[in-house]
């Protein structure tokens, strides 16, 4: 006898964007994702993390999930007054809550566009990739002040954990599931290290160019100026390469008497990187 509610196919796509006080932009950002990625006939969620917003940008999300089921709101709950936790955490949050195969992420001040998805899980399939990441080094409008810095930056990223990623700090990706949620997002500063961290666990990253629009409203909240940024990012970048050499392969499996051959527990990660 069919059942009376077949259960729903599984979701393919989860897109996860921390907001801290975006409230004129979460909804269009939620529209926009649908109507990019509605044309490709799969199933799919948009899950929007509010980072101890003070503005309207919850009410704005429990308004618009009313009509739009796909959509989800994750709230940080410790955040402190009037701030939030940061994007490394907001992003923990929401690839944790997400229940999608693969996982896009994005900011959500509507500088990244929605409208790239579709070909970067293009370029996924065909190239056979774990992870796309975004770069957007082609359409920035920076000073010069700000591309000696990027450029400086990328120097080194490469020599201290020989991060080759041209533009790591675009939050456009897409990802398996399994790569989001053995990020340690939990630790200040780790979104930056992204595509970084999923190689060095033995997965596949290529760089597509995508869009750059400029903020149309709000400011940033999550950006510091190029000075601010330049020492903890350098200490960042010590802490991740010691955190990398100190990283043990996982992987387990159980023998038993009827079966002497090991029984893996869990899916098998990519073969481990050593540490350089």
């Amino acid at each position: 006898m069919p059942e009376a509610h077949p259960p729903l196919d599984p979701i393919e796509l989860s897109v996860v964007a921390p907001a801290h006080n975006e409230e004129d932009n979460v909804t269009p950002l939620a529209d926009e994702i649908a109507a990019a990625i509605a044309p490709l006939s799969i199933r799919f969620e948009v899950v929007i993390v509010d980072d101890g917003s003070t503005d309207a940008t919850r009410q704005r999300l429990v308004d618009a999930m009313a009509t739009r089921p796909w959509l989800r709101c994750v709230a940080m709950t410790r955040t402190p007054k009037g701030r939030g936790v940061g994007q490394s955490a907001a992003f923990y949050a929401g690839f944790h809550a997400a229940r999608g195969r693969l996982i896009a992420s994005l900011d959500a001040d509507l500088q990244n566009d929605p409208a790239d998805f579709p070909a970067m899980l293009k370029l996924m399939g065909e190239t056979g990739a774990d992870m796309v990441q975004g770069d957007r080094s082609h359409a920035r409008k920076d000073n010069a002040v700000r591309r000696v810095g990027s450029m400086v930056g990328r120097t080194f990223r490469r020599l201290v954990i020989g991060d080759t990623i041209r533009d790591t700090g675009c939050a456009a990706r897409i990802m398996k599931r399994e790569i989001a949620v053995q990020l340690p997002l939990q630790l200040r500063g780790m979104h930056r290290f992204v595509p970084a961290t999923a190689r060095h666990l033995g997965y596949t990253v290529v760089e597509m160019r995508v869009n750059h629009r400029p903020r149309a409203s709000g400011t940033t909240k999550y950006g510091f100026g190029i000075l601010q940024r330049a020492l903890p990012g350098l200490i960042d970048l010590f802490a991740v390469r010691y955190m990398r050499n100190r990283r043990r392969p996982i992987e387990s499996a159980e023998i038993t008497r009827a079966s002497p051959a090991p029984v893996t527990l869990k899916s098998a990660a990519p073969e481990y990187a050593q540490s350089r």
